[in-house]
């Protein structure tokens, strides 16, 4: 795996269409915990990209807090 923009653009992708798919945070394929550089990279991108969805998800769906009080 090439550590580069192309490959970080592609994990925070990958990250969220893992999360549109309804998989937790900890589905991660990737080790953060490796000795491999790659591997680290990996699951810091795919992670960014999960949560970065998430992030989207929760603001994008008001909640209870969030509702209109119809003024």
């Amino acid at each position: 795996m090439d550590l580069n923009r192309q490959t970080y653009l592609a994990l925070l992708n990958e990250g969220k269409v893992a999360h549109a798919a309804g998989d937790p945070s900890d589905a991660c394929p990737y080790d953060q915990y490796s000795p491999d550089p790659e591997q680290q990279f990996g699951a810091r991108y795919w992670t960014r990209g999960w949560v970065e969805a998430r992030t989207a998800a929760e603001a994008a769906a008001p909640g209870p807090g969030q509702a209109s009080t119809g003024q």
